[in-house]
């Protein structure tokens, strides 16, 4: 049901024209949903999920169609099975088999990368290193002709003419398929733009905090990668927390499905603990990494498509790992590439990324090469559908899905915070504080050290001068923000002050010589309150007044942006 023997017999709807969703792997699958709404609220269609079962990467795949809620049938069956339309986002398997109207799009920016040949399974089967001088993937007779030199698709979706004019040059026999219809990655990406401030929020990002994407494509040579000579990112994500002031910088990664999958969610998070409990986000590969790259303020990737995406948006990029030999020489991302920042290992980050983000010019080609028609691949693709349906169009406007707000994802330093302060005058303090192991050479002021409860490193919790917590004003769990600070001050009788964090602009301290205080965060104050601990507990520490604090307030600076706060003694 609602195809096969006897499906007349159980099927409601019999008469449904059968569209067919193709997806290799998880990658290939995100351009397919993105499609999916322009069948919506048509009851002469009936959808239908397969995978080709010919990708490396099969791991989500099954999640990922029993998600969708589509009836999911096995290859075996799907090619035997007569279809109106079959759609899908990449090449590989056996998809001349399938029985109807075929459209292919892509699942990234074009058709840019030297593949391995497909033979009959997905270049991905046998590693899908690149290969210098290789077919270029979805732009090569290699992969666009059958065996018999028939092209595999009816409909070779392009989204720029510059592909119409490498495809006629490498494969003028498919040629006459292509169709100019756009990219609605793209076009979800521009819709959505209007709401960057939103996902900042989502990810919590602050007033004055730059966000700061990480982004990998799969393969050795990639960001992620292992294969390119220097071993990046590992080396790069302590120094990313040393370097770099966590409350003046947020940083997220976003990593290939390929990454995700092929190695297995469980082992990415296992590699990058420690960074995220120095306050990494981890971005879901599927449904977050758009708004992520909408919002943040500077990349550092490779040469995948996200980081072209990013460079469409106009946003500063500083490329990590920058590998040519894959691509087509030809596509303008081997251009951009070729020409875009690069990051040096050998020298200082801060410096190469503020650098880039001063100096940065958008360049207009990233954005007019990704679509010659931005905004008008709903209604294309719909067309060109309907079209091999053989059916009108709905009357309503062809609309994709608007990119969902994702969920609130506050940065959790659960690492101990090596804390930087300097006294600035009256009442006002600055506060510096890093996630990594040691402070830069450079750094000034007196140290101490704020460490969360909850840290892996409860070696740690012995040498730290703050012990802080985050959570509800009525967690049954704590007691009271009362209570937990008293708790906590006799489990670590070595800190001199524990803060409970409530509220995104309240903490409750509790100092070692028995005084219960409230910080409150004025209006336009936007620090984490921890934060506004530790300037409390350098202001005592230095000898100040704490009757002074509480009677002209607190105002605590994080690079250079100012946050007032009350100071109430309770």
């Amino acid at each position: 049901m609602p195809v096969g023997d006897d499906s007349a017999r159980w099927a409601t709807r019999g008469r449904s024209l059968k569209v067919l969703l193709v997806v290799h792997n998880v990658t290939s699958a995100t351009r397919l949903l993105d499609i999916m709404p322009l069948f919506d609220d048509d009851f002469r269609v009936q959808l239908l999920v397969t995978c080709t079962e010919s990708s490396a990467f099969r791991s989500g795949v099954d999640e990922l169609l029993a998600g969708t809620g589509v009836p999911v049938l096995p290859w075996e069956q799907a090619v035997e099975t007569p279809v109106s339309l079959a759609v899908s986002a990449s090449f590989g398997g056996q998809l001349s088999d399938i029985i109807g109207h075929l459209t292919i799009l892509s699942h990234g920016i074009g058709y840019t990368k030297r593949l391995t040949t497909p033979n009959t399974q997905h270049p991905t089967a046998g590693g899908g290193s690149s290969e210098v001088g290789g077919p270029v993937f979805g732009m090569s007779p290699e992969w666009l002709l059958d065996e018999h030199g028939v092209p595999v698709a009816d409909a070779l979706v392009l989204s720029h003419p510059e592909q119409y004019a490498r495809l006629r040059a490498a494969c003028p026999e498919a040629a006459p398929t292509a169709v100019l219809a756009g990219d609605p990655c793209w076009d979800r990406i521009l819709a959505a733009r209007p709401y960057r401030e939103r996902y900042r929020r989502a990810l919590g990002v602050r007033t004055g905090q730059r966000l700061v994407l990480l982004n990998s494509t799969w393969n050795p040579e990639s960001l992620f990668g292992d294969g390119g000579g220097d071993d990046v990112l590992p080396s790069l994500l302590p120094r990313l927390a040393s370097e770099f002031p966590a409350d003046e910088y947020r940083f997220a990664a976003v990593l290939h499905p390929n990454i995700w999958h092929g190695h297995g969610p469980g082992q990415i998070r296992a590699w990058l603990d420690r960074a995220q409990r120095a306050g990494l986000a981890l971005i879901d590969p599927l449904h977050g990494w758009r708004q992520a790259l909408i919002a943040a303020d500077a990349v550092i990737g490779d040469h995948g498509s996200v980081t072209y995406y990013a460079a469409a948006l106009g946003t500063p990029v500083l490329l990590g790992a920058a590998p040519l030999v894959g691509l087509a020489p030809d596509a303008p991302v081997h251009d951009f590439v070729r020409d875009a920042p690069r990051l040096d290992p050998a020298l200082p980050l801060r410096i190469q990324l503020e650098r880039v983000v001063r100096d940065h010019r958008p360049r207009p080609e990233p954005a007019e090469f990704i679509s010659s028609v931005p905004g008008e691949s709903a209604t294309r693709l719909r067309r060109l559908f309907y079209d091999a349906l053989g059916i009108p169009e709905p009357d309503e406007p062809a609309l994709l899905e608007p990119l969902p707000l994702p969920p609130y994802e506050p940065p959790s330093h659960t690492v101990p915070l090596l804390v930087l302060t300097r006294l600035l005058g009256a009442c006002e303090i600055e506060v510096t504080r890093y996630a990594g192991p040691h402070p830069p050479a450079d750094s000034t002021g007196e140290l101490h050290t704020a460490a969360h409860e909850d840290t892996r490193e409860t070696h740690q919790l012995a040498l730290a001068d703050v012990v802080f917590r985050y959570g509800e004003p009525d967690d049954a769990r704590f007691g009271s923000p009362e209570q937990w600070t008293t708790e906590a001050l006799s489990l670590h009788p070595q800190c001199a002050m524990t803060a409970y964090v409530s509220a995104p602009g309240d903490c409750t301290v509790r100092t070692r010589d028995g005084e219960l205080l409230s910080l409150h965060a004025e209006s336009g104050a936007d620090a984490d309150p921890s934060s506004y601990a530790s300037a409390l507990y350098a202001w005592l520490a230095a000898g100040k007044s704490l009757d002074e604090l509480i009677a002209q307030g607190l105002t605590v600076r994080t690079g250079g942006v100012a946050h007032r706060a009350t100071v109430t003694r309770r």
